[in-house]
């Protein structure tokens, strides 16, 4: 791509904001003089960092109504400082009341992670989601047609990173003051737009496990 096709490109992105700062200044609900001041969102939403699954316009939220986090896959590791510090201020700091860990069929990474292949420092984290695979193998294996295995996968990966948050000692400590705070596992459909609930919302650590649930 030459210089000016560079530029052209980018230029996109300056004229998107003009439009955007044109649609603020003649807004008259007032919500973005609000905004200016805070933010108050109920939702903490755990996505992929996909440039086709925006969380905002997947749920039709408005700017402020959603707090985002997005990585390769959605996932919710232990060790991963960005999003433990994000899952603390969103649940200590802005009390929000839902997490939605949102993966998406077709997701690349999960595709990746059932491969051989070696694609960078990207396969350290891959191997987050070879870890969900070597708990579900048997039932992957017997998946026939590769498009279905991924897609399965990419739902059991859900729901282990909801799993995972649950087990964190910022969620832990949530419900142990009595928060309300609810944990849901759901999947996006591109083709359609759907956004579809794998039913695997956790409440409280009564379903964790004996290990898992602190006192």
């Amino acid at each position: 791509m030459s210089k000016s096709d560079l530029e052209i490109s980018f230029q996109k992105v300056l004229d998107g904001n003009k439009d955007w700062v044109d649609f603020v200044a003649h807004d008259t609900t007032g919500r973005f003089q609000q905004l200016a001041k805070g933010q108050s969102p109920e939702i903490l939403w755990i996505g992929c960092a996909d440039s086709r699954v925006p969380a905002n316009e997947i749920t039709g939220m408005k700017p402020g109504e959603v707090f985002v986090h997005r990585n390769i896959a959605n996932m919710c590791v232990h060790s991963d400082m960005s999003m433990l510090s994000v899952l603390d201020y969103a649940v200590n700091v802005l009390k929000i009341k839902h997490i939605v860990v949102a993966g998406h069929y077709g997701c690349g990474g999960v595709a990746a992670s059932l491969s051989r292949n070696q694609y960078g420092i990207i396969d350290n984290w891959l191997c987050h989601i070879k870890d969900v695979y070597r708990l579900h193998a048997s039932e992957i294996d017997a998946i026939e047609d590769e498009t279905e295995k991924v897609n399965r996968l990419i739902e059991l990966n859900v729901v282990e990173q909801v799993f995972n948050l649950s087990t964190t000692s910022i969620v832990q400590n949530a419900w142990k003051d009595n928060r309300d705070l609810s944990i849901h596992g759901m999947v996006i459909n591109i083709g359609t737009g759907q956004l579809i609930d794998l039913d695997t919302t956790f409440t409280n650590n009564e379903a964790l496990g004996k290990v898992f649930a602190y006192k």
